[in-house]
């Protein structure tokens, strides 16, 4: 994504994401909520981090597993 378009660019990642959670059997709005969540969780890191490219020791945060599962 280039800095021109990243919205365009995270808005079709963000469909496919949803479209995949749907046809797997996964509550729409469940879907919504998990990248709701997973939204904050990455501002939080953020705010407790604001450039990890500055540290010392790289850190790897990695995204929550939480995402709804089609069995739900």
């Amino acid at each position: 994504m280039s800095k021109n378009n990243w919205k365009v660019g995270l808005r079709a990642k963000l469909e496919d994401l949803v479209d995949d959670c749907v046809v797997a059997g996964a509550r729409q709005q469940d879907v919504f909520d998990a990248i709701i969540k997973e939204i904050g969780n990455l501002r939080a890191a953020l705010e407790r981090d604001p450039d990890p490219a500055e540290d010392d020791v790289a850190v790897i945060e990695e995204p929550a597993n939480d995402w709804p599962a089609a069995d739900k």
